[in-house]
């Protein structure tokens, strides 16, 4: 398939694969980002690696192979296995340190390929979202407020490790019941109203929801259904329904280009392609790259338990 002249300046010489609307993109994104044209991209939507630590190439091997490192591997609850989660709660100051700096540094790339008025939404977690969201504004980002997605997990609620018996009616955190999504904007220029802001850069605002009413900030959401999980079997997997809503409110006008520098398995992309959007995904391990490749089309075509809200295709 040719590549989409729109996309072309973004591919460079790394590999990649064009879909219908999309391209996916082998590369580590701080260079790409360096790469990238300046205030070129409309939005992101991205659930970059809430640690850092946890994606790096020793701690997926350890993941692989069962012992863990900063992943923590579950018991089994209530005859269900569960899925590996990142031991936020075990980073040092020094990780915690090394965070922080690494959001900086991406929040300032990230600054210099968005246009002005173009929004970020950002996944995290309630332990690092503080963190994390104050380092973007730092970086020059206006902080927008947050889309809580309402969803339970087993995340938290444990009892006291190795002294569950002891300590049968104590937990040592809250049972997770949501995901705080960052949302930011890249400042408009000084003086610039944000219909000035719509009219030139295509940016400023968020798209209303297809039945005209506001876009909101509390999204009633599932964990990510079992069959999504057979298509992408990545740890970090959002489901369709939620990223759909995110993406389309992301291009106020419902054109544009959105990018996801952490694709992971594609699923940001797949969103795009489903809602009828141009999207530019990143990822730098070729293993989630390769699935993903699969992974878009696939995810793309499903039928979401939003198929009753009609999408604007553009």
């Amino acid at each position: 398939m040719k590549t989409n002249p729109v996309l072309a300046p973004y591919t460079f010489a790394y590999k990649h694969h064009d879909f219908e609307k999309s391209v996916a993109i082998l590369a580590d994104c701080f260079e790409w980002m360096e790469r990238a044209p300046e205030a070129s991209i409309h939005a992101i939507v991205t659930d970059p690696p809430y640690g850092v630590k946890e994606y790096d190439f020793d701690q997926l091997e350890k993941r692989a192979n069962g012992n863990g490192g900063v992943w923590r591997i579950p018991p089994s609850f209530d005859g269900h296995d569960r899925s590996p989660l990142p031991r936020f709660t075990a980073f040092s100051p020094t990780d915690l340190a090394r965070v922080e700096e690494y959001f900086v540094t991406w929040a300032r790339l990230t600054l210099k390929i968005l246009r002005p008025g173009g929004h970020i939404f950002l996944a995290s977690n309630a332990l690092l979202s503080q963190m994390i969201f104050t380092a973007i504004a730092h970086a020059g980002f206006e902080f927008r407020g947050q889309v809580i997605r309402l969803v339970r997990t087993l995340r938290g609620g444990d009892r006291p490790k190795n002294a569950e018996q002891e300590f049968s009616n104590v937990c040592t955190m809250p049972r997770s019941c949501y995901e705080p999504w960052g949302i930011f904007r890249k400042p408009m220029p000084n003086g610039m109203k944000v219909s000035d802001c719509l009219r030139e850069f295509g940016t400023g605002g968020l798209r209303r929801k297809p039945d005209g009413n506001p876009f909101e900030d509390v999204i009633e959401s599932e964990r990510t259904p079992q069959a999504e999980r057979k298509i992408a079997d990545h740890p970090s997997l959002k489901p369709q329904s939620l990223l759909r809503q995110l993406v389309y409110a992301s291009l106020p006008l419902g054109k544009g280009l959105v990018a996801d520098p952490f694709m992971g398995s594609g699923s940001t992309i797949a969103a795009c392609e489903a809602v009828g959007y141009t999207g530019i995904g990143i990822e730098r391990h070729e293993e989630y790259y390769l699935m993903a490749l699969d992974a878009i089309p696939t995810l793309a075509q499903l039928t979401t338990r939003e198929a009753q809200i009609s999408f604007s295709f553009v």
